[in-house]
């Protein structure tokens, strides 16, 4: 039972979601693929703006993996047209929304176009209520990899030195850098694997996993999924 709105918990500083279920969602209704994901970028607006009345600061979604090129070409470019509809309407509705845009992962595979969007969402974004990372064409280990790369980059330009490499340092080569790492991370669809996101900032996080499906994913979920947050023991390793 998700708590009321009297005894409601603060939720935590930065949420992550897996948004996973949209084909399986498609599937039990005969329906394409490509409707599970247009239900589940429904379902995606319904969730941001709820994160925004309960002052969440940091909202990070699993949009688009680099495994995800693997499914059908159809597919993939229903996808993209679905994101490229939300940028553009997002766009215009910035101000209004008070929400700010940040993408994590690899853009450089995505149509020019596409890029654009991405930059000019970035760019136009400020300190608004809530900032969502969108993590596309991205992979937990291949941030890490990118990380490492660029690293050592600046090694071999004398502006670094190998031992002043700390976990610190590393994080600010990572596509979160300047992101504090998520506290709760939210996997629907009842699936429990991470799945290659979010490796190294997941660390601490507390993982809730649910049996519903992305598009059916409500506001009373999230709150139950806050309230299990809440019922955690957080040591950190201590005792």
């Amino acid at each position: 039972m998700a708590p009321t709105e009297t005894n409601k918990p603060a939720p935590p500083r930065h949420i992550a979601i897996i948004m996973d279920g949209n084909g399986r969602w498609a599937k039990q209704r005969g329906l394409p693929r490509t409707a599970g994901h247009a239900a589940g970028a429904e379902s995606f607006r319904r969730i941001a703006n709820y994160c925004r009345t309960l002052g969440v600061e940091y909202l990070t979604v699993y949009a688009f993996s680099t495994e995800n090129w693997k499914r059908s070409a159809d597919e993939v470019a229903g996808i993209m047209r679905l994101l490229r509809r939300y940028l553009e309407e997002a766009l215009q509705d910035m101000e209004k929304n008070k929400v700010c845009f940040r993408f994590f992962g690899d853009l450089s595979k995505l149509s020019p176009e596409l890029q654009k969007l991405c930059r000019d969402a970035e760019s136009r974004s400020t300190d608004y209520d809530v900032q969502v990372n969108f993590c596309l064409n991205y992979g937990g280990r291949d941030e890490i990899v990118q990380a490492a790369r660029r690293f050592a980059q600046d090694v071999a330009a004398g502006n670094r030195q190998p031992e002043e490499l700390t976990e610190e340092i590393l994080s600010d080569y990572l596509y979160s850098a300047g992101v504090p790492d998520p506290e709760l991370i939210i996997r629907p669809s009842g699936e429990k694997r991470t799945s290659n996101f979010l490796l190294w900032q997941s660390a601490y996080s507390e993982y809730v996993f649910m049996n519903v499906l992305w598009p059916d994913f409500s506001p009373s979920d999230l709150d139950e999924a806050i309230a299990e947050y809440h019922r955690r023991n957080r040591r950190f390793g201590g005792t």
